[in-house]
């Protein structure tokens, strides 16, 4: 069975450069962004903002519950797997529970100053009006994640501070705190 990692954490810390860069890594890997699986909804998808309907957990709940299977069963096939997704106040990423008790998961917060998310953001290119959606998802996250640090560390969380660090020091951080330095 191949090694899955679940990198979470607010809009613009990195998520899917470092997924895609830690899945570059080895040797037989697939890199599992749950945007993207959200983005094959082609009419009816829902984002997240202010008000979390009942819809919108129930699109991010079948986008993540399809992540894990197929997490699953390429992990079965010998793949390694890496899993993007944002960090959600709502679930608390609840449904990756299952995740967590099979052997070789590696959940990883990418925990970078807030000031650093939101200056990443500003670099972004897009218009004003996303980058300001994207700016108030930041805020958002970190108001929630700020008292939930040292609980996801209780419950094996490796949290990684990005502040300084480049994609690929990023990497290097994150196989090193699971004990897969290369």
């Amino acid at each position: 069975m191949g090694s899955i990692f679940l990198i979470v954490g607010a809009p613009a810390v990195g998520k899917s450069s470092t997924a895609k860069a830690l899945a570059s890594r080895f040797s037989k890997s697939v890199h599992i962004s749950v945007d993207d699986l959200r983005d094959m909804v082609v009419s009816g998808l829902v984002y997240p903002g202010g008000d979390w309907s009942t819809e919108l957990i129930e699109q991010l709940g079948l986008a993540r519950k399809t992540a894990v299977q197929m997490a699953m069963e390429y992990g079965k096939a010998n793949f390694d797997v890496v899993i993007d997704d944002f960090w959600d106040p709502v679930s608390r990423l609840a449904e990756y529970d299952q995740l967590r008790v099979m052997p070789g998961v590696c959940r990883i917060l990418l925990y970078p100053s807030q000031e650093v998310a939101e200056g990443r953001n500003r670099k972004r290119s897009g218009s004003e009006q996303t980058n300001e959606y994207i700016a108030s998802g930041i805020r958002l996250v970190y108001s929630s994640l700020g008292p939930e640090i040292e609980r996801l560390r209780g419950e094996g969380w490796l949290i990684v501070d990005t502040t300084e660090a480049s994609v690929e020091g990023t990497v290097d951080l994150v196989l090193g705190l699971a004990g897969r330095a290369s």
